[in-house]
């Protein structure tokens, strides 16, 4: 019996031991990285440095040194951007401004109501007002205006802050040690080559990105190209609608975007782009595209004005469509055009930019510092999943959109085309609910799917009547192969999980659209 509690003490002392052994070596290992971690942060002139200063950049600059952090931003060109594209906030993107306490950025830059989606084909057009949704927790109104004054203005707040350190510079490349970036290499001001370090980088220097290569491995696809210019001293009879016309072969948009200003806007295919400097591309929009313009209130007009006037001032850029791809290096985040771009015929990207920012900053609010490169390496993987809902809505309709409003002499696809056309103009709970998703105030994949499955019945229905002949019915088997082949290739990308199940949407939807900061 002795020996028997002999060796269930002796046991029990070995336990002990071995137990307190572990906590004081795991206990060490803990001090070890905070000391780490710690030591990070002295040394570095930032806990974060962001590579560009446009809306993602300038955004996110803000959010993080409200929580604290000491903001490092390199951007290429300090002066206000000039360029046409991200020129429509939608309702969404103006909720998520608020929840970044950026609203009033949207002040004093002349920005103009955006209430409704103008539709134009065929004679025939509807107007569709944003729905007035009272499970979104914000005005339902859009705002058109100057992407560079927007810019300007966020720029301006972010360096307001005394922890954001906003300089001119062309960033040449990213510092690396052993798969972890540390900083970046690159040239003020001045001209002179220097290196900046921080715990975490974030890239997002816009569609032209030339970090991303060195991150992903990951290639944007060019679908078309946006040819754009303003005409000066006009206001649309509509004001406060975005004019989508479906003309032949693309799209023209029409949009004013001061109170004395009208962007017009014709996308071009890849394969036949007029010149801009010789006068083919004026001649083009003026004997191909004006007439297809409506003559409904001063539309055509105004387009036609414009190319008279602002010949030196016609521009180009393509539209491109690049998916998600995570790096696999550390102590980095890509974030805005560089992440993740779409056609832009919804005009979401600002929004998907921003709602981005604000997931990024939620999931780094609570790390006390940046160093501890695991922790982070988990917010980026937490924040790919995150952003789903509304990033994979979002990119799904741009991508259908861009496809399905192709003009054709295809039957099938020409069907599709009405259909989605006669879809969006019926006015009742379908208007209601496709109007929502393009406006961000109901980021639901789900929802969107069963939206293309309506859109494909009704233009399978619109195929066969007024009877269903072999040919209509051959047409119509074309059209629900053409749907399906695109929707497995949209699902492919964004991922059937956070397509198809729910339970994403939901909690973005409880975390993310509500008003509170």
């Amino acid at each position: 019996m002795e020996t028997t509690y002999a060796w269930l003490w002796t046991l029990l002392a070995f336990s002990l031991t071995w137990m307190v052994f572990h906590l004081i070596k795991k206990k060490k290992a803990a001090t070890k990285e905070a000391e780490a971690e710690a030591e990070e942060r002295i040394d570095g002139a930032a806990d974060v440095i962001i590579v560009g200063a446009g809306v993602a950049g300038a955004a996110l600059a803000y959010a993080l040194a409200k929580d604290g952090r000491r903001v490092q931003v390199i951007e290429r060109d300090l002066k206000e951007p000039e360029r046409f594209m991200g020129e429509l906030m939608q309702p969404g993107g103006r909720l998520m401004l608020a929840q970044l306490g950026l609203e009033d950025c949207l002040e004093e830059i002349d920005a103009q109501e955006a209430k409704y989606l103008a539709i134009y084909k065929d004679g025939k057009h509807a107007t569709l007002p944003f729905p007035n949704d009272n499970k979104f927790p914000y005005e339902p109104v859009g705002r058109t205006l100057r992407n560079g004054r927007l810019v300007q203005r966020l720029r301006k707040k972010a360096a307001s802050l005394s922890n954001v350190h906003l300089e001119e510079g062309s960033v040449k490349s990213l510092i690396e040690e052993r798969g972890v970036i540390k900083g970046v290499t690159y040239k003020n001001s001045t001209g002179e080559e220097t290196t900046a370090f921080a715990p975490l980088t974030v890239v997002c220097d816009g569609c032209y990105s030339n970090l991303r290569r060195s991150l992903v491995d990951n290639n944007e696809e060019v679908l078309s190209y946006m040819v754009g210019y303003v005409t000066k001293n006009s206001r649309l009879e509509d004001p406060h609608s975005l004019h989508l016309i479906l003309s032949k072969p693309l799209v023209c948009v029409i949009y004013q975007i001061t109170s004395d200003e009208v962007r017009c806007v014709a996308e071009i295919p890849t394969d036949s782009i007029p010149s801009i400097a010789n006068g083919e591309m004026s001649t083009f929009l003026k004997k191909t595209m004006a007439p297809q313009i409506p003559e409904i209130g001063n539309l055509r007009e105004i387009f036609l004005k414009g190319i008279e006037e602002g010949l030196p001032e016609i521009k180009r850029t393509a539209t491109k469509s690049m998916s998600t791809k995570l790096s696999d290096k550390k102590g980095v985040i890509v974030l805005g055009d560089a992440f993740n771009m779409r056609h832009p015929i919804i005009a979401s990207g600002m929004m998907v930019a921003l709602s981005d920012t604000l997931i990024l900053r939620n999931l780094l609010r609570p790390l006390p510092n940046l160093g501890n490169t695991k922790k982070v390496s988990e917010v980026v993987k937490s924040f790919y999943i995150i952003r789903k809902p509304m990033s994979a809505t979002v990119n799904t309709l741009a991508n259908v959109f861009s496809q399905v409003l192709i003009a054709t002499t295809d039957e099938a696809r020409e069907g599709m085309r009405q259909g989605c056309f006669n879809y969006l103009c019926n006015g009742d709970f379908r208007t209601n609910g496709i109007i929502a998703l393009l406006g961000g105030m109901n980021p639901r994949p789900l929802t969107l799917v069963l939206h293309l499955v309506a859109i494909t019945l009704t233009s399978m229905g619109h195929m066969l009547s007024p009877f269903p002949s072999p040919r209509r019915f051959w047409h119509s088997l074309r059209l629900f192969a053409l749907a399906l082949q695109m929707l497995g290739a949209l699902l492919k990308d964004e991922g059937v999980k956070e397509m198809l199940i729910p339970t994403n949407a939901a909690a973005y939807r409880r975390t993310y659209m509500t008003t509170t900061k």
